[in-house]
């Protein structure tokens, strides 16, 4: 059976699709070229703090890359250092990242480090061939250690061998596997950041995580089926680019810092980047491969900072993190066509030829219908809370990195994955809304939203739409105005709570929209997750604020909670 394919889901992407979505499989086939070549940029500012006897910096030096697929070629790389360190060594690793290591013996209150290059980055999406056969044979012993299971990949555990046996039972090659695998996961993990830990094993018990999560859980899926599987940590850039497809534009833009994902070994391709999150065969060359490593416990090299301190110590260092790329030069020319198969949340892959069982859905049911003597009888007396609830908040995202204990007065500070991602949703030509659904009936109190205020100066509210063809229609209710000035200037998000305990709708099963209006001239900026944790892929939209109809939509979801009463009768 010679079919093509594509699968897999969704988040460190923010993604914007200006066409309609139905709610069935997010399965898209990509087709043409990306090329772009990027000025690339990292500066570290750390103020020591106090009796340091030792601190060390390491830094990895990205490496030319070649698959079928992406290509990135680096050139004129430099790492400066105020004020120059004692000692500094250079060496690979048994994985072979090129590792910079800077000492500074008798540490200065501020250190900094500049690293720049040039990178050539191309994506080409053009039908892929594979033959590999599932099982597969054993690989050479330089592939050997990705088969093996780490504290953060459990491949060997009972759950997670199972469910891996379960999922590619009876295929016949390896890209059938894979497919299998990484549908599975896209389905079944939601975005968080951050979440409480990051191996395989709590990822699947609790069907949440970051983009690490996202890559220890497919590794330890498919290292626990024999296929070689390696992590992959480097940087996403925020620069959008467009897919054209029969009828309209997706336009993914991607948050821009630190990302982690995964490159699997197939005999007959060699490595072939994933990323478990959106794409299946590729990465796009928004995409700034560093290091790689069994796991993200062995792939921290890069910005790890070191210390051992005396026994006066009070203030440890601290770390801020800047992360800038621009692109001298860009070229992208790629259509899309979705597919009748394939998992709910959005996956994007070349075109393939290779056998495979195409992965099917089933159609979420609707949301039940009350006749109207029912809604009559119904009384509202059961607190209801409802909505996008994690996100970060209160986090000062200059600062977020940890300290944690390497030793008897040693510490390090490794760099993370949590990346600031908001929306700023008060500019005068455009207008943003989020959909949520009811599966119950309603009395709305009121509606929160996570922002933050920047500054300036004007009021808020947010008026509740019907959904119509998938978009805001009918305008239900408005709830009462916040000024602007009573939202927070310190840094981080938090809930800001908009009011509807005058009008108190009340609202039947179905969708809805969130739609943030505002006047005078506030800077407010709206927290979102990647992906679609709660709702449905087509639920975060945006129009010009002069215009009627809401054209366009996003990929990631706005974080919400609605709060009321509702019945606990039978409806």
């Amino acid at each position: 059976m010679i079919k093509r394919t594509v699968l897999s889901a969704l988040p460190a992407l923010g993604i914007l699709l200006i066409f309609a979505l139905s709610a069935r499989a997010e399965n898209y086939t990509v087709t043409g070229d990306m090329s772009s070549r990027i000025h690339y940029e990292l500066q570290h500012s750390i103020t020591v703090g106090d009796d340091i006897k030792q601190l060390m910096l390491s830094f990895v030096l990205p490496q030319n890359f070649q698959s079928s697929t992406y290509r990135q070629v680096v050139r004129n790389a430099d790492l400066a250092f105020a004020p120059e360190p004692q000692e500094k060594k250079r060496h690979k690793d048994s994985r072979g990242n090129d590792i910079i290591v800077a000492t500074w013996n008798s540490a200065p209150p501020l250190i900094t480090a500049r690293l720049t290059f040039q990178a050539t980055n191309s994506t080409r999406l053009q039908k892929q061939e594979t033959r590999s056969p599932f099982p597969l044979p054993p690989p050479p012993i330089e592939i050997a250690p990705y088969l093996k299971a780490t504290a953060q990949i459990q491949s060997e555990s009972s759950e997670i061998r199972n469910l891996s046996l379960e999922l590619t039972r009876n295929v016949k090659t390896e890209f059938d596997a894979v497919q299998r695998v990484m549908s599975w996961v896209v389905d079944h993990v939601r975005y968080v950041n951050p979440p409480p830990r990051y191996d395989a094993l709590f990822t699947l018990e609790s069907g949440r995580g970051n983009c690490q999560n996202f890559s220890h859980l497919s590794a330890a899926l498919l290292r626990a089926v024999g296929i070689p599987v390696r992590i992959v940590n480097g940087v996403t850039l925020n620069q959008p680019f467009d897919i054209a497809l029969q009828k309209g534009t997706l336009t993914f833009k991607m948050g821009q810092g630190r990302h982690s994902w995964i490159e699997i070994w197939f005999p007959d391709q060699g490595w072939i980047p994933y990323d478990p999150q959106n794409t299946q065969l590729f990465v796009s060359n928004r995409f700034v491969r560093i290091e790689v490593g069994v796991d993200n416990n062995e792939t921290k090299n890069d910005g790890l900072l070191r210390w051992f301190r005396g026994r006066n110590a009070t203030v440890s260092p601290k770390l801020q993190e800047t992360i800038g790329a621009s692109l001298s030069s860009d070229s992208v020319a790629v259509k899309g066509s979705r597919q009748s198969y394939g998992p709910r949340n959005l996956l994007l892959t070349p075109e393939v030829r290779a056998e495979f069982k195409p992965v099917e859905i089933k159609p979420s049911p609707p949301p039940p219908v009350i006749p109207e003597e029912k809604k009559k009888e119904l009384r509202y007396d059961v607190p209801f809370l409802f909505g996008n609830l994690e996100f970060p908040g209160n986090v000062d995202f200059a600062f977020p990195r940890e300290t944690m204990a390497a030793g008897k007065n040693a510490f390090e500070m490794t760099r993370n994955f949590l990346v600031e991602t908001a929306e700023y949703v008060t500019t005068q030509v455009t207008q943003y809304a989020q959909v949520f659904v009811l599966n119950k009936p309603v009395r709305l109190e009121r509606v929160g939203l996570a922002l933050h205020r920047f500054g300036g100066d004007g009021w808020l509210w947010v008026d509740i739409h019907e959904d119509k063809d998938g978009k805001p229609g009918r305008l239900i209710s408005a709830s009462a105005i916040v000024n602007a000035e009573d939202l927070s200037l310190n840094p981080g998000y938090r809930w800001a709570d908009f009011s509807f305990s005058v009008s108190q709708p009340v609202l039947m099963p179905g969708r809805y929209w969130i739609a943030l209006g505002f006047t005078g001239s506030p800077i407010v900026n709206w927290f979102f997750t990647y992906g679609k944790p709660v709702g449905p892929v087509d639920g975060t939209r945006y129009k010009g604020i002069f215009q009627e109809d809401w054209s366009g939509a996003l990929n990631y979801e706005f974080n919400y909670r609605i709060g009321g009463l509702t019945s606990n009768q039978e409806t």
